[in-house]
């Protein structure tokens, strides 16, 4: 399983990003997708994640509200989509799969992107 992320980029204040994980070498079908971001000098940080079918998502405080996680199995890719963008979003944005239940724990995942800028300034 390969897993690519799109997406990123230079966004204002108050703006809106939809971040891509795309799949390839096998389908998500049976995977729970997590996203995760990890700024400059800090540790990773889950921000989202889905089950295998979509009906289950859990989001981090931080962006509850304000960011969105669905799936499209039949194209084999997971989206974020972001609004309200803060500088505090800034970060480097990985996608990961795991075979079973989602959860923020980016331990438990064992399939990882290479990740996308997201850079959130004026």
């Amino acid at each position: 399983l390969q897993l690519v992320e799109s997406g990123g980029g230079l966004v204002q204040p108050g703006g809106s990003l939809r971040l891509s994980c795309a799949a390839s070498g096998t389908t998500l079908d049976y995977y729970a997708i997590g996203w995760f971001r990890q700024a400059p000098g800090k540790e990773r940080e889950g921000v989202s994640c889905i089950s295998h079918s979509g009906g289950s998502t859990n989001y981090a405080d931080s962006v509850k509200g304000r960011f969105t996680i669905t799936r499209d199995n039949a194209k084999n890719t997971v989206y974020l989509q972001m609004t309200s963008l803060k500088p505090a979003d800034t970060a480097v944005y990985y996608c990961a799969a795991v075979w079973g239940m989602p959860t923020m724990q980016s331990t438990f995942y064992v399939y990882w992107g290479q990740g996308t800028q997201v850079t959130v300034s004026s």
